[in-house]
This record gives C-alpha cells, structure tokens and sequence, in this order.
C-alpha cells in the first residue's frame, strides 16, 4: 500500500514513499523485499503524487502492477482495488506497508510459516512497543487467542495501555479476504473502510485468525514524520 498522502511529512508536492533512504525511495525498499521472498506478482496501490510513484519503479524495471486508490478510503478499501488483478487466484495474499522500510525477510518468512502451521485465515505481524501511540492494539484473551483489532482513534482508554500493536503487516487467504472486503462498512469516526475490520467477519464465520510478534519491534515502525525518516536512515546505514 502507497496511496497515502503522509501529511505530517509537511510537503504536499511529495508522495510520502518517495522519500529515500540509501539512495532508494521507501516503496522501493518495500518492492524489493516482496521481490526477495518471491512473489508470485506485486502489486503497488498508488494515490497521492502517483505519477512519481509510477514512474520511479517503471525507471527501476520493477515487475510491478500499479493500481490508482482514488478516492482514498481507508486501507480496506486500497486492499479492495487489487481484487480485479486478482480475480480467480487462489493463493495467499501478503500486504505490506510501503512506508515499512526496515522489514527483514526472515521477519516475514516467519510470518508466512506461521500462517501455513497454523492453518489461518490470516495471520498478522504484532510487535510489542514501549509508546504504542499511533497503532492499533490486538486484543487477546486469557488463553492468548486474538479478539479483535481496534484502531488508535476508536480504542478505548483501557485499550490504549495495551503493548501489543498492530504492525499493518498481514498474510490472507485470498477468497476469503476479498469476501470479507465486500461486507465491510465505514462505521467508524473516520468514515474509512478498515482492513482490520475483516477479522471480525472471520471471527463470524468462525475462522482462524492467528498473530506472531515481531522479533524486533523497530522493524514494523512505519516512516510518518520526518523525524522518524532521519531515525530509519541512520538505523540502516
């Protein structure tokens, strides 16, 4: 996912992933991590300043499929622009954050194990963060099995103390990810379509959703200030 406008980086000319790290735009760094673990076909969801985007991976010869989000509702509704690409595929479907830099590739074939071992619907990557500000908690039970996923803006004082976060990272089984896509509403104070809102249909129908936590929480933290951008920067040089 790439649409976003990346408002708090205060320069509304620029699409968010394109700033570099290393010489390479942060969607870059994404592209080449799912290119890495060999997937079958990358798709990048592109909106804000797209046409930098777009041309950017082009020049770099990346095999990728662009998709425009327009208007941008929500990351449910990015994920819902992929469907027509990937009508009648039956697979597992990874969705990575292309603000996500710092990444590693064993953190995500761990995540696909788990997800296989588990015999999951979906299966998302959780870290546990001193300052959990920001993201969406996972709400467990006693027996640690995953309740619900609820968003920073709709939590919950007693939620917003919960460690464990959300890193945004998930693997899906395809047809049942895009069914549950079609059933989603924006019923919340962002009128957004959620793509956490699809584990609550999961849980309806009475599937398995399953988490790993991320060895190293700062591989998840996402790129939103410019501060956070100098932090990443000098974390991978």
């Amino acid at each position: 996912m790439a649409a976003g406008k990346g408002t708090r980086m205060n320069n509304p000319s620029m699409a968010k992933v394109m700033y570099e790290i290393n010489g390479k735009p942060l969607v870059q760094h994404v592209v080449e991590l799912a290119e890495r673990i060999h997937s079958s076909k990358i798709i990048v969801i592109v909106g804000w300043q797209k046409e930098s985007v777009i041309r950017h991976l082009g020049a770099e010869g990346k095999k990728v499929i662009c998709v425009d989000q327009n208007p941008q509702l929500g990351t449910g509704h990015a994920v819902m622009q992929a469907e027509p690409i990937l009508k009648g595929f039956s697979g597992d479907v990874l969705v990575l954050s292309g603000d996500v830099p710092r990444l590693l590739d064993h953190t995500l074939e761990g995540l696909l194990s788990h997800h296989h071992e588990s015999d999951a619907v979906a299966t998302v990557l959780t870290a546990e963060l001193a300052d959990p500000t920001g993201y969406g908690r996972i709400i467990r039970n006693e027996s640690g099995e995953v309740l619900g996923i609820v968003e920073q803006k709709d939590a919950t004082e007693d939620q917003k103390r919960i460690k464990e976060i959300n890193s945004g990272i998930y693997v899906f089984q395809s047809e049942k990810l895009f069914g549950a896509l079609k059933l989603i509403r924006p019923a919340n104070a962002q009128k957004e379509y959620y793509l956490t809102d699809v584990f609550e249909q999961f849980w309806k129908w009475k599937l398995r959703v399953a988490a790993t936590i991320a060895f190293d929480p700062s591989e998840i933290q996402g790129i939103n200030t410019l501060e956070q951008l100098e932090e990443a920067r000098a974390a991978m040089s």
